[in-house]
């Protein structure tokens, strides 16, 4: 993915930004009256982003706050109004998910039964927002300062986590896990479907952000160079990453899979009344045979209250998104030593990495609206950062409704993904077919020195826009094929989540969504055919 889409699509959208001179909206119009429409999805997919995204470094800033605590609010289980044992629905469950999914989000049983802002989540948003907008309010001059930091103390703290995660008991297990190949899901469509959407939103393809930040280089920068550069940074900070979080995540299986097994021996030890030490890890099993041949009746009794201990079963309920963010770290973090200090670590480096994404998402939305004549012309740069802010922290409160998280699940999965793919599949043939890709050529050469190599054109013009068409094919057939859409809703009743159909105006909001980017493109194209024909009329009526 990285050779065939994400390193040749970046080095495009660099090169169009550079030498259009303008933000996605302008660099497309210049290339063609046609494609106004493609810049303008672009804005509308960071506009849907910036909605929802900032509210991750919301529930990061929650976080933070509370890890100064000792011990860590979710360390254990909260006692309930008498005092007399643990809140019933945090002992169903854990206490890392009672805390997010009860004490954060204070999550509501479906997505029809909406609720009330929550208060706290509201503050934290608010204040995420903030300092977004302080972030970018002497336009892009702050910003590089601010991305600066945003972007290099995220590495140091991983460096910390990278030595304590591989000094941590079960780290080796989490490791061979992530690099055991499974073929079975490379067969999958989903998985390169992810694959792709990962790649799109790691280096922020389609976005417009790129497009607008190279707008603001110089004429004669090596954007080749720069696309090579950061390609091969993000693919390697992404493998780093992920060896610091499997090894954690290495940890936290070990745990509950040791814990599990205790627990199990500690039942049998007091139910068949055995020796101490007669039952240990390694001849469970055969102990657990011997028991049920000799004691049959007594053994059938206490099965539902036997567990089946599994390592591997521990390591393949992996978790994605917020899940592994504000769960399975949360829930490793708590065993360490020093838990508050590892905390505060990992969610300040959570809240650089979320805001270092709002500045080139927000970037996207603010350029081609500071291009704009009529826009620029009336209202300062600031005046126009602070309205996008305000209006994104207003929409974003519906994140912080008990059912907020079932609507920023929607905006997660159904905003961006099918449109990016669209997106780019555009440009890629807007500039290769369109404005031509010997005219692009010579646009490099007279940027960089030097004419692009067959690699670049081969993919830019062939592999990339193919690629780009199977992966759209997969995902449409993916859609169809699964039917009634579906999500994930928290039962407090079985403390786990269970899976309920989205309700008809959730899917006909999925469908807004992805109808309000991608049909700008045919939209904008029909204008301009309107416009220009009316223009044709008058000047012959004129004539």
């Amino acid at each position: 993915m990285l050779i065939a889409e994400g390193m040749p699509l970046l080095y495009l959208e660099l090169a169009v930004g550079q030498r259009m001179r303008q933000g996605s909206i302008g660099a497309w119009k210049i290339i063609s009256p046609y494609l106004c429409g493609v810049g303008v999805a672009s804005v509308v997919v960071s506009f849907f982003l910036s909605m929802y995204y900032n509210v991750i470094n919301a529930w990061a800033f929650w976080y933070l706050f509370h890890s100064f605590q000792d011990p860590l609010p979710w360390a254990t289980c909260p006692l309930n109004s008498n005092r007399t044992g643990y809140e019933e629905e945090c002992e169903k469950t854990s206490s890392t998910q009672y805390f997010w999914y009860r004490q954060t989000l204070n999550i509501s049983p479906s997505l029809e039964a909406s609720g009330s802002v929550q208060w706290e989540q509201a503050l934290c948003l608010t204040l995420a927002w903030l300092v977004v907008y302080l972030c970018i309010l002497r336009g892009t001059a702050s910003t590089g300062k601010v991305v600066y930091v945003t972007a290099s103390l995220p590495y140091c703290v991983l460096i910390i986590y990278l030595i304590r995660g591989l000094t941590l008991h079960g780290a080796v297990n989490g490791l061979v896990y992530m690099f055991t190949p499974k073929l079975e899901q490379l067969l999958n469509p989903k998985t390169w479907i992810s694959a792709a959407t990962q790649i799109f939103f790691s280096l922020g393809l389609g976005f417009g952000s790129l497009i607008a930040f190279a707008s603001y280089n110089e004429p004669s920068n090596n954007c080749e160079r720069h696309a090579i550069i950061v390609s091969l940074i993000n693919s390697t900070t992404s493998i780093f990453a992920s060896i610091v979080t499997f090894s954690i995540y290495g940890f936290k299986a070990t745990f509950n899979y040791e814990s599990c097994i205790n627990k199990v021996i500690l039942l049998l030890l007091n139910a068949f009344d055995l020796e101490e030490g007669s039952l240990t890890a390694d001849n469970l099993n055969e102990m657990k045979d011997y028991l049920m041949a000799t004691y049959p009746q007594e053994y059938a009794q206490l099965a539902p209250q036997i567990k089946n201990c599994s390592l591997e079963a521990e390591l393949d309920t992996a978790v994605q998104g917020t899940g592994l963010a504000f769960i399975v770290y949360s829930e490793a973090i708590k065993n360490m030593e020093v838990p508050q200090l590892y905390s505060v670590l990992y969610f300040f480096m959570l809240l650089m990495l979320g805001i270092g994404s709002m500045l080139g998402n927000t970037a996207a939305i603010l350029t081609p609206l500071t291009d704009s004549k009529v826009i620029a012309s009336r209202f300062p740069k600031e005046v126009i950062s602070g309205v996008v802010c305000f209006i994104n922290c207003i929409i974003g409160l519906i994140f912080t409704m008990e059912a907020g998280n079932y609507w920023f699940d929607i905006f997660n999965d159904y905003a961006a993904t099918l449109s990016l793919l669209l997106i780019v599949l555009v440009e890629t043939i807007a500039v290769c077919y369109i404005y031509g890709i010997r005219r692009f050529e010579k646009d490099l050469y007279t940027m960089i020195g030097r004419k692009p190599n067959w690699y670049w054109k081969i993919m830019w013009a062939f592999v990339s826009p193919l690629l780009i068409i199977s992966l759209f094919i997969f995902y449409l057939t993916d859609y169809i094929l699964t039917g009634t859409l579906q999500y994930q809703a928290w039962d407090a009743t079985q403390g786990q989540l269970v899976t309920k159909d989205y309700p008809g105006y959730a899917l006909a909001v999925i469908g807004l969504l992805v109808a309000a980017s991608t049909m700008c493109i045919p939209l904008g194209a029909l204008v301009t055919f309107i416009r220009k024909r009316l223009k044709r009329e008058r000047v012959s009526t004129v004539a």
